[in-house]
């Protein structure tokens, strides 16, 4: 899955506030049918998201949708509605574990087949919000329609209710499950994503925040402000600085390798085969977000 670096989660209810979502310029948007529309409302949020589809598309947007889910099932009505050649994908909440997955899948690929898309063109983001989804990470990120898992950490949110933490503005009782998150992500292939900060008027406090999760390995995060976008875009696309240090990195490695040495110095560190991989990998993912 290309990557992701901001998702800014949209009210489905809200079609004015979708028009302008993307002036954000978040990589993705997340247009929600779920927690943050009232009960009342749900139906025309559906309607409203299935008619932005396709103008999001031609304005270059891509776009998930969150889904709701019943006591025993995701919403086939909301899956009906929004599957399609303009939606991504879905983004699931609170799923136990990989079974829900599982069943989500078979109501995609039963949508799919109804709609005449192709089975298996609908992606997945699961919200890992419970503990048992948490401890199965890995499992829910090894299913084939999953593109990213989410371990997003919000004060007195889900996750926070779910294993009992305490909120601290370093983060600190939330490094272990986000460590958990990207290794089972990596470790599958797919994308850790991480947020949420709710704070949303506190750049300084997001700024951290997003560092934080940069530092620990997370490609993006969840967003639910169009004025968060901008920062956390930055901070997780290469610089030009570091862009041009990776470039002369490799042309350090290339000249050293023309000299039949494996290593070198290159400004004071050494460095080998295995750290030009990695520049190569940063110049790479610099390019995808200019494109």
């Amino acid at each position: 899955m290309k990557p992701i670096r901001s998702f800014l989660f949209v009210p489905g209810n809200k079609p004015t506030w979708i028009d302008k979502a993307i002036q954000a310029k978040a990589d993705a948007l997340i247009l929600d049918l779920e927690d943050s529309v009232p009960p009342a409302n749900k139906a025309e949020a559906r309607d409203i998201v299935k008619s932005k589809l396709a103008w999001l598309a031609e304005q270059g947007q891509r776009t998930w949708v969150r889904i709701n889910r019943s006591p025993h099932l995701y919403d086939f009505e909301d899956i009906l509605a929004v599957v399609g050649p303009h939606t991504e994908g879905i983004v699931i909440s609170k799923p136990i574990g990989p079974e829900d997955v599982d069943t989500v899948s078979s109501m995609l690929s039963e949508a799919e087949y109804r709609l005449g898309a192709h089975i298996g063109s609908t992606r997945v983001i699961p919200l890992l919000e419970t503990a048992r989804s948490l401890q199965f990470a890995y499992e829910i990120a090894l299913r084939d329609r999953v593109g990213a898992i989410v371990g997003a950490t919000a004060k007195n949110a889900d996750v926070a209710r779910a294993l009992n933490t305490v909120w601290s503005t370093d983060g600190r009782e939330t490094l272990f499950l986000k460590s958990r998150i990207v290794m089972a992500a990596r470790a599958a292939g797919k994308l850790p994503i991480g947020g949420v900060w709710q704070q949303v008027h506190d750049l300084d406090g997001l700024k951290n925040a997003a560092e934080r999760d940069r530092a620990l390995g997370m490609s993006g995060e969840l967003l639910l402000h169009p004025s968060n976008v901008a920062i956390v875009n930055r901070i997780y696309s290469p610089s030009p600085e570091q862009v041009a240090f990776y470039e002369g990195m490799i042309a350090a490695m290339d000249k050293a390798q023309a000299e039949g040495r494996a290593s070198t110095i290159y400004d004071g560190e050494h460095i080998d085969i295995a750290h030009v991989e990695t520049a190569r990998e940063m110049i790479a993912l610099a390019r995808a977000f200019q494109q």
